[in-house]
């Protein structure tokens, strides 16, 4: 099993309760979590430093969170920042966009606090080996 007390996890979530929770339940489980409510507020904080692992509500408040995520992508690759969408949407379309976005996995909420756990573990285990450096810096030639 993963050590979580090393891994900073990135929540991007506009809705307060969700992000309560959320981080709630990380922080018991040992992980270090920031929120963020908009995805532009993310994009200013991965400039200055990048999470073990992002994970991005659907219904933030400046934009489509699914083509914020393939914004992201574009700029740092899934081996340096992997990516967790949680959505309201179970929808096909929904998840497929998600997917196509660069997301590496997709939780339907309400979720169940252990299939959170089992995700991000499962995550950060790919991340870790990828050979993931916790210094990893953007795609050369991306925007800032």
């Amino acid at each position: 099993m993963l050590d979580s007390s090393r891994s900073k996890l990135l929540l991007v979530e506009s809705e307060p309760l969700l992000a309560d929770l959320t981080s709630f339940r990380l922080e018991l489980l040992g992980y270090q979590i920031e929120c963020l409510g908009s995805g532009s507020e993310a994009v200013t904080r991965l400039s200055n430093e990048i999470p073990d692992l992002l994970i991005v509500g659907t219904t933030l408040r400046d934009g489509d969170s699914i083509e914020q995520v393939a914004r992201l992508r574009n700029q740092y690759p899934a081996e340096q920042l992997p990516i967790l969408v949680c959505s309201l949407d179970p929808s096909l379309e929904t998840v497929e966009r998600a997917f196509a976005a660069g997301a590496q996995d997709y939780l339907i909420t309400p979720f169940d606090p252990a299939v959170l756990e089992q995700k991000i573990q499962y995550l950060l285990q790919l991340s870790t080996a990828s050979g993931r450096r916790a210094k990893a810096r953007p795609l050369a030639g991306a925007a800032r």
